[in-house]
């Protein structure tokens, strides 16, 4: 199969890069754990190692994500059919993307200082879980 390669490729490098970032991520807790009789004075607005790395996860995550829809949406177009496509997984996938955005949206603070800050910190899952709901709703107009 043409190309196989450079997806086992790609797929042996995702796993490995994961694999590293577990790795950082449980050494920063680890580290975290055993700071935490110091107190370290920060703002709140500034972000310690491991809240950057969750943005990171999130917004690799987040291009992953989405990016997995158009591979499917331009064969769907290329061959002008759905053959072979589940509805199903499309249709569930759009329900838990559609019920986890709004559990995101449904949580928000009802204070306007706080609202801000918290749409900063789950954006990376919004545009996720909304962006892909949108990917969807083109793959289900195909159908």
């Amino acid at each position: 199969i043409p190309g196989s390669k450079s997806l086992k490729n790609f797929c042996v490098t995702w796993i490995i890069v994961c694999i590293a970032l577990c790795v950082i991520l449980a050494c920063q807790l680890l580290l975290r754990s055993q700071d935490q009789s110091t107190v370290i004075e920060r703002s709140d607005s500034s972000l310690d190692m491991i809240e950057m790395s969750g943005f990171i996860c999130g917004y690799v995550s987040c291009v992953f994500y989405l990016g997995s829809r158009f591979p499917q949406l331009y064969k769907n177009f290329r061959r002008r059919s759905t053959e072979g496509t589940s509805y199903l997984l499309f249709a569930l996938a759009m329900m838990g993307n559609c019920t986890y955005g709004l559990s995101l949206v449904l949580k928000m603070p009802a204070s306007e200082s706080f609202r801000t800050l918290y749409f900063l910190h789950h954006l990376p899952w919004l545009i996720g879980s909304f962006g892909v709901l949108f990917l969807d709703i083109f793959v289900s107009f195909s159908y």
